[in-house]
């Protein structure tokens, strides 16, 4: 099968009009002749660009893995989350019960032991925590946030002959951080600071560990000031450090200060992420302090309870209703499209080559190339969706289509 467009992404910021051709969920190749006697589907007028990688997700739609670590909650969450634009993720935990962490680690590495077919990749793990800091914690569980603990790490990791957990977010200012940065770099885990209260000074003496960059700019971290940088000022100061960002939504970061790191850091060192939760999954009562919100679960419905007093109800199974609860991938983009005004290749950049190579699958993911994994999406210039394809199966078409 070929994909004909006028604009298909290509590495180095090149656009090119020709035909992409999937075969065995590869692309196999990319030529500017008209196949002969072959199908091709004419994407004439949009642009085809490398799928979205959310590496920070804990969940999506009618899946949260943060809510249930089953394989099973995992594989609705690649069920819906073409849906936005996104062709593979990490499912991240977070400062949770070790139990609950490793039985998360279990269910992702079942998943990755079988031929992964439909919907979105489940790479592999993030480690949001445990050993984040209770000061900095934000929406974790402060019961939860350990130091680190080697011991408990190499259970983390039992599965790394298939890198089922490739990123770790830490601390890295508390007691035996250091060693265990070492660890998680002997076992090709990427590592970013989050949660922290780290100096500008310790982030310098540790980064070279093997500190790749930060967890959600801004956020639940030591911020900056001109005689304390923190980690905010490292990761503007380094030019090797990648600053991930948290779903666009205005809230938590405002478009000025992500503008802000643009200019200074580039397309080439920021990873667009979600840190969507699955709301729709909340399995126990809890406060957003953000939304100002209380989210209860009853049944099989979710309460969301406004602090102005106003309720609403939603059926959890149903996609169309949950998947409102919060900002998915694609409408994040576009809110950082029209904040920022990057060129569409440096989007590619920032959602899919970027993550790709934070966390070390660049060689199969992350931009169009011969040889890769055939999963993109096609966009129109207003960056709304019109198809998401997954290993070369059509996961998502815009309805109408």
């Amino acid at each position: 099968m070929y994909l004909y467009c006028d604009q298909i992404c290509l590495p180095q910021g090149r656009f090119f009009d020709g035909y992409l051709k999937i075969e065995n969920g590869k692309i196999s190749e990319i030529r500017n002749q008209k196949p002969e006697n072959e199908e091709v589907i004419d994407y004439s007028g949009y642009y085809i660009l490398p799928g979205f990688i959310d590496i920070h997700i804990h969940g999506w739609g009618t899946g949260s893995f943060i809510n249930d670590k089953s394989a099973a909650a995992v594989l609705k969450m690649s069920k819906d989350l073409p849906d936005t634009g996104v062709t593979s993720f990490l499912a991240t935990s977070g400062a949770e019960e070790i139990d609950e962490i490793k039985k998360g680690i279990d269910s992702v590495a079942e998943i990755m032991s079988k031929p992964q077919v439909n919907g979105a990749q489940v790479l592999g793990v993030h480690l949001e925590g445990p050993f984040i800091s209770a000061e900095h914690k934000g929406m974790q569980r402060e019961e939860c946030c350990l130091y680190p603990d080697l011991e408990l790490m190499k259970e983390f990791i039992k599965y790394q002959d298939q890198r089922v957990v490739k990123l770790m977010t830490l601390a890295p200012e508390l007691p035996n951080a250091d060693k265990l940065i070492q660890m998680c770099f002997d076992n090709r885990i990427q590592v970013s600071a989050g949660h922290t209260g780290a100096t500008f000074e310790d982030i310098k003496r540790l980064k070279d560990y093997g500190i790749g960059g930060v967890t959600h700019m801004f956020s639940g971290m030591r911020g900056f000031h001109h005689r304390e940088l923190g980690v905010v000022g490292a990761a503007w100061y380094f030019d090797d450090l990648y600053c991930e960002f948290a779903k666009q939504t205005g809230m938590t970061v405002r478009p000025e200060a992500f503008a802000l790191t643009y200019k200074l850091k580039g397309a080439e060192k920021i990873i667009m992420t979600t840190d969507c939760a699955g709301l729709g999954q909340s399995n126990r009562q809890k406060y957003h302090y953000i939304r100002k919100i209380t989210m209860i679960p009853d049944g099989e419905f979710l309460i969301i309870r406004h602090d102005d007093g106003r309720e609403e109800r939603y059926r959890r199974d149903n996609y169309e209703e949950v998947k409102h609860l919060e900002m998915g991938y694609l409408e994040s983009v576009q809110n950082m499209v029209r904040n920022v005004h990057p060129q569409m290749h440096e989007v590619a950049r920032m959602t899919a080559e970027n993550p790709a190579k934070y966390i070390g699958v660049f060689d199969q993911k992350g931009s169009l190339e011969a040889g890769k994994d055939a999963d993109l999406i096609v966009l129109d210039k207003e960056y709304e969706l019109q198809a998401t394809y997954c290993r070369g199966n059509l996961a998502f078409v815009k309805k109408g289509e």
